[in-house]
């Protein structure tokens, strides 16, 4: 659950340096924190801690100022970026290579690495808000690998290109929110996968946009989803797939050869891969080679081990009792130079598709 951070108004405004990084001064860095003089002071600051990350809701009637200086960062060396989603009002961000502001919708990454003045400003009504959330940067750097020093900022219109953000802040807003019904790994699991969708909405921002697809890349997207869907069904073939994504066996045919491969060889490709993960991720005791097989589509188990074998060089049983250790699994869904039959060869039969 949230807990509140500080609380400043008139009466204590002039203590905000003293309380702003928590009652054991253990949150942010150090730097000079304080309050605008203003007839109304109104800030309250809450967390919701999860593990080494925390969440913030800081909402003011007043401006906030925040400067870290070379001396802070000799004091204190911690590493942290803050990732922030501007909710009312403007953050405003300098640094010796200039200053940038970002408004309501935008996002933005700070670090604490280098020395920068931070303004939170208020919006016509007189209130300022952002959700920010400060997090390791050694943790953030498997997510979003680029150099934040000067602060990262999105603009909402840019932001409203990749619905990830949307999608992060909204998952980081429930973990703050939550009043207790999350566990921890629960809420872990929530904050990690935000940044994993802010790390594809940076990368996706700095790519260029993708070309528009044509309507064969289109209808084979539609064929790849079908099997995909379908593929435990044993009776999955060319007919089956063509009349469900709507297009003749012949045409279907075609959009297969634009992935340089055949029906069959895309089928048996899938099952057996799906089989290998699942034998390599699963324990004996909850699931069997025969549901494994079943599971992928194969009609019989026997069928299933001989072309697994074949395929990775051990039958199913000998490759899950040896997957943690180094199987000698051949990359062959393609022929094989080993004088065994490749994958291509032995799908091509009708019945193997039996």
């Amino acid at each position: 659950m949230a807990e509140t951070l500080f609380a400043l108004d008139r009466r204590n405004v002039h203590e905000g340096q003293k309380v702003f990084r928590g009652d054991r001064a253990q949150e942010y860095y150090r730097g000079d924190f304080w309050v605008e003089d203003a007839p109304n002071v109104d800030v309250r600051s809450e967390r919701r801690a999860v593990g080494p990350v925390s969440i913030i809701r800081q909402r003011s009637a007043s401006n906030l100022f925040f400067r870290r200086s070379r001396q802070h960062i000799r004091e204190d060396a911690t590493d942290l970026s803050i990732l922030w989603f501007v909710r009312r009002g403007e953050f405003a961000f300098s640094n010796q290579c200039g200053a940038k502001v970002a408004v309501e919708g935008d996002f933005v990454i700070t670090r604490s690495m280098e020395p920068f003045l931070i303004e939170c400003r208020t919006d016509e009504a007189g209130q300022s808000e952002v959700l920010h959330v400060t997090v390791p940067t050694h943790l953030l750097r498997s997510h979003v690998a680029q150099d934040c020093n000067s602060a990262l900022v999105v603009p909402a219109l840019r932001a409203r290109m990749v619905p990830e953000l949307a999608i992060a802040e909204q998952l980081l807003g429930d973990v703050f929110a939550d009043d207790g019904r999350l566990c921890e790994n629960s809420a872990r699991l929530l904050v990690e996968t935000a940044f994993g969708l802010i790390g594809h909405a940076v990368r996706a921002l700095e790519e260029p946009r993708p070309a528009r697809q044509s309507i064969a890349e289109r209808r084979l997207e539609d064929v790849l989803r079908f099997i995909e869907v379908h593929l435990s069904d044993p009776q999955l073939s060319t007919a089956m797939v063509a009349k469900g994504c709507g297009i003749s066996p012949r045409y279907l045919s075609f959009l297969l050869r634009l992935r340089e491969t055949s029906f069959s060889e895309l089928v048996w490709e899938q099952r057996l891969t799906k089989a290998r993960d699942w034998l390599t991720d699963s324990d004996p005791r909850d699931i069997s080679i025969s549901e494994i097989a079943y599971g992928v589509g194969f009609k019989s188990p026997a069928h299933f081990s001989r072309m697994f074998k074949r395929v990775f060089g051990a039958n199913p049983r000998e490759y899950r009792g040896d997957c943690g250790s180094e199987v000698p699994v051949r990359p062959a869904l393609t022929p094989s130079s080993t004088g065994a039959a490749g994958f291509g060869e032995f799908v091509t039969g009708s019945s193997l598709l039996q």
